[in-house]
Parts: C-alpha cells; sequence; structure tokens
C-alpha cells in the first residue's frame, strides 16, 4: 500500500497479533517487518502471512544473536531462503546471510552488549544494506551515536518502532517512495538510497520509548531464565534437532 505520503514501513518489530495489527494500521504503517525472538523462520513465515492483507503486509525476518549470551550480536535479516540459527559465530552468520543472498540490516548499532559496533560495520558494508540511526529503545545518547555511525558509512539509514510492546507500535518508521508487497520490493526501497526517517515526539513518545527500555530488564532476567533454565534449549539453538548439525563448526554455546 503506498500513496502520496509514501509507504510508512516500521523495519523491526517483535510482536504480532490482531491488536498489533489494529494498532499499526489507526497509525498508518502499511509494512511491518515481524522478527521474534528465537522463533524459527517457517513459524515466523506463517504468522506473517496469517496477518497480512490488502491494507497492511508484514514481511518475515529473523534477528539473529550471533555470539554467545554474555557478548551478543544482533544482526536483522529478511528475503531468507533458509533458517539460520543463533548462537552462532558472527562471521558464520554474515557467511551465511551472503550465501542466501539475504537483505541484511544492522539495527541499534554500539547498543550495550548486542550490536555490531562500527568496526564490523565496516567490515561487512558489503553485507549490509542499512544502519538503525534511532531506536526507541536507546537512550537519547544512543540514537546521537547511531546516528554519527549511520552518517560514517555509505549506507541507508532506517529507524524502527523494535516494539516488543503494544503500545510502541507506530512509534517510528521509515518512509519509501514505492508499494511493497513483498521483501524484494523492501529491499529495492532501501537500496534505493532514499529512504526518509519518522518519528513521534512529545511527552507521550518518550514514555513509551522509556517503557521499550525498562523492558530490557524483564527481557534479560526472568524471560532469559524461563526460556534458557525451564525450557532446556532455546528452539533457534544450533543444537537444535531442526538445523540438523549443519552450523556445529561455528556454534559458540
Amino acid at each position: 500500500m503506498t500513496g502520496s505520503r509514501g509507504t510508512r514501513v516500521d523495519l523491526h518489530v517483535k510482536v504480532l497479533d490482531e491488536s498489533v495489527v489494529e494498532r499499526a494500521k489507526s497509525r498508518g504503517i502499511d509494512v511491518l517487518v515481524y522478527a521474534p525472538h528465537f522463533t524459527r523462520l517457517p513459524a515466523i513465515e506463517r504468522r506473517a502471512e496469517q496477518f497480512s492483507d490488502g491494507e497492511l503486509t508484514v514481511i518475515p525476518a529473523r534477528e539473529i544473536f550471533a555470539g554467545p549470551w554474555h557478548d551478543r550480536r544482533h544482526v536483522l535479516a529478511f528475503d531468507l531462503s533458509n533458517p539460520i540459527p543463533d548462537f552462532i559465530t558472527l562471521e558464520g552468520a554474515m557467511d551465511e546471510l551472503d550465501r542466501q543472498s539475504a537483505t541484511v540490516l544492522a539495527p541499534h548499532p554500539e547498543f550495550l552488549n548486542v550490536s555490531l559496533d562500527r568496526s564490523q560495520i565496516d567490515r561487512y558494508s558489503d553485507l549490509l544494506d542499512a544502519v538503525e540511526a534511532y531506536n526507541p529503545k536507546h537512550l537519547p545518547w544512543d540514537n546521537r551515536r547511531a546516528r554519527e555511525i549511520t552518517r560514517g558509512t555509505d549506507l541507508a539509514p532506517f529507524t524502527s518502532s523494535y516494539a516488543h510492546l503494544l503500545g510502541t507500535i507506530g512509534e517510528s518508521w521509515t518512509t519509501v517512495d514505492r508499494s511493497i508487497d513483498e521483501a524484494g520490493d523492501l529491499t529495492a526501497a532501501l537500496q534505493s538510497g532514499n529512504p526518509q526517517l519518522f518519528h513521534r515526539t512529545g511527552v507521550t513518545h518518550r514514555l513509551r520509548c522509556l517503557a521499550e527500555f525498562a523492558h530490557l530488564g524483564y527481557e534479560n532476567t526472568w524471560e532469559k531464565f524461563d526460556r534458557v533454565v525451564r525450557s532446556g534449549m532455546e528452539p533457534t539453538h544450533p543444537g537444535h534437532v531442526a538445523y540438523g548439525g549443519r552450523f556445529d563448526e561455528v556454534r559458540v554455546d
């Protein structure tokens, strides 16, 4: 869907259900890139298809956790042809993304210990398609650093809601000048070099940003315990039977 205002794309959300779709539409979002944590690609693809319609396109994606828990590097990718697990080396992840000719983005650069840093962005610049310049989960100085990193590259900038919470949907978006019906359209739009970045402002926006930042505490304590200790193994762990041992040589955890 597009129009004179362009196509509004939220390039990274973690949640997807009827309420998310309703909120996205009410806030003028045309495309969601859906990349939930620790969910295998086939399940993401099925859910993206379930919630796509004539008003909203949902593109399945993976935020790959490269490296061990204590030093993981997040890489956002879509237009994948085969599943890629978490907890493999960054080099192993990038080699596989290159082999699949996937579209690869650097979300929240240099944020805590979960992001690509500037040296890694420079190293993999030939594989990357865009770098995030604004993220609601960032604190103000994190966004300033992200803008500086993005300006220092030849890669397209983008923003997203990075929504782990329903209320963050529609807080930030990237506008492109073409219709987006599938992943390849979005790749072409980013590579055109003319995406425009927007985010809401004011007290409500700031409170929603702080709520997303606070969610990190839950995400890295109880939720982590529940997934790792109680469940035994993440569905996207390279040792899971679903991957058939293909990534044993590059697994790190």
